[in-house]
Order: structure tokens, then C-alpha cells, then sequence
């Protein structure tokens, strides 16, 4: 992993929903990265002024590109011109991918549950995408929590995963607005709702947990309160009070 700021060259943009992208980068030199690690952004104005920003890539790779899916902030600084202004072709400085402790690689052999909060679902995505190519049979569970099912990211691409593959089983928790035909309301997540919805502790499963920090910090306590291990959660955090992207 490199700590040095690089040139990176956008080679595709593509809408996740109608207020996110993703975006992929090609950068020179680039010996891939880990499934759940992160990159920092620098945006520099032409006062002189810099924003940094960090964001999860979406895809573990061996190569020189990598992608990120970003969600635009209303009041962010960098977000809004990732998602509205940035193009093909255009460069970005990045710095980067980082991260050694919230990852997942084809080594591990444990059972993994992963829990999502709306963006969170990035860096769990990767590990998703990850386990798919290859061969470890463990089994995946992903939690998704979303406010729609509009703003679920890489909805076709998840189902066709489920379809194709036994190790990935997926469930979701809408909060403010459900499908037509979902069998309850839209509801908050709950603790009765999560531990319904998860891996047991039987087979004492790695947990990684990714989302809005109050988010994350609830569903944490709910698990150790469940018994699960605290050394077996891993939690990745976004959106602190005042935070912006």
C-alpha cells in the first residue's frame, strides 16, 4: 500500500442511483488492492485550497484500476463534484488503497456476515465480489439496511450474485419505503430484526459492519450483547457529526 499521493486517470463513470456513481481509476504502478480497504482524494482549488476526502473501493483487484462508489452530500465539498462534474478522462489525486484490519481475503476461511448501512455497503461490496471469483466456499450473509429500494447500490448485479452462487445470501431492511410486495412495512432496524436476519453465533462468524456511525455503533452493542465475540466484529465508519464528503 503506498501513503504517496499518485495521478489517477478516469476510465469510467457509471450512475448507481440518483444521487451516486461509480467511478473507475487506472493508476500507474498500482499492484492492486484488498477487498474492504480505502483510498484518500485530494481535490485542490485554484486558491490554492485542499479537500481530502477518503472512500472505499468497491472492487479488490491485481491490476492497476480500481473503482469507488461515491454517495453525494447536499452540503459536501468533494462528493457533489465527483458524482455532477467528474468525466472519462479527467485525473484525479489519490492516495492509496489503505487499510490492513477491515479486509477480507480468499485466505480466510470463517463464515461472514456483513452488515450494511446504505453507502456501507462499498467496501462490502468488494468483499462480496471478491468471494464470488474465488474459490473459497465459506459462506456469505449480507444485512442490508437501505431507505428504498432506490437507493440500494448495485442492485442487478447482487441479485444475479444470489442467483448464481449458494455462498451469498442476502436480506434487506427498508426503513422509510418498501417494495409493493415486501412482506412488512418499512421499520427501523431493531435488535429482534438483526439477530433474525444474521449468521448465528454457532458458527462463529467474522463480522464486518459498515455505515453512519451511529449506525454502526448500535448494531455492534446489539451483537456483543447476542454474544458474539467483540474480537471477531470489524466496524468501518463514515459520517460523524458535521462530517462532509
Amino acid at each position: 500500500m503506498s501513503t504517496l499521493w499518485r495521478v489517477a486517470d478516469v476510465v469510467s463513470s457509471m450512475p448507481e442511483t440518483e444521487t451516486a456513481r461509480t467511478i473507475g481509476l487506472r493508476v500507474n504502478g498500482l499492484n492492486g488492492n484488498l477487498a474492504g480497504q480505502h483510498i484518500d482524494i485530494r481535490l485542490t482549488a485554484d486558491d490554492g485550497y485542499t479537500a481530502v476526502r477518503s472512500y472505499s473501493v468497491a472492487r479488490a483487484g491485481l491490476d492497476e484500476t480500481l473503482e469507488i462508489t461515491v454517495d453525494e452530500l447536499a452540503n459536501g465539498e468533494v462528493s457533489p463534484y465527483l458524482v455532477r462534474e467528474l468525466a472519462v478522462g479527467d485525473q484525479l489525486e489519490i492516495r492509496g488503497p489503505v487499510g490492513g484490519w477491515f479486509v477480507w481475503k480468499p485466505t480466510d476461511t470463517n463464515p461472514v456476515q456483513l452488515i450494511a448501512g446504505g453507502s456501507g455497503v462499498v467496501p462490502l461490496m468488494s468483499m462480496i465480489r471478491a468471494h464470488h471469483v474465488s474459490e473459497n466456499p465459506a459462506q456469505f450473509r449480507l444485512l442490508y439496511s437501505l431507505k428504498s429500494p432506490e437507493s440500494g447500490f448495485y442492485r442487478e448485479e447482487l441479485q444475479a450474485l444470489t442467483r448464481e452462487s449458494r455462498k451469498l445470501i442476502i436480506d434487506y431492511v427498508y426503513t422509510r419505503k418498501a417494495p409493493a410486495d415486501w412482506p412488512t412495512p418499512p421499520q427501523r432496524l431493531t435488535a429482534e430484526t438483526l439477530l433474525a436476519n444474521i449468521l448465528p453465533t454457532d458458527p462463529a462468524p467474522d463480522v464486518f459492519i459498515c455505515g453512519q456511525t451511529v449506525f454502526v455503533e448500535t448494531v455492534a452493542e446489539w451483537l456483543v450483547q447476542a454474544g458474539y465475540p467483540a474480537g471477531s466484529i470489524k466496524t468501518e465508519r463514515f459520517g460523524g457529526t458535521g462530517g462532509t464528503r
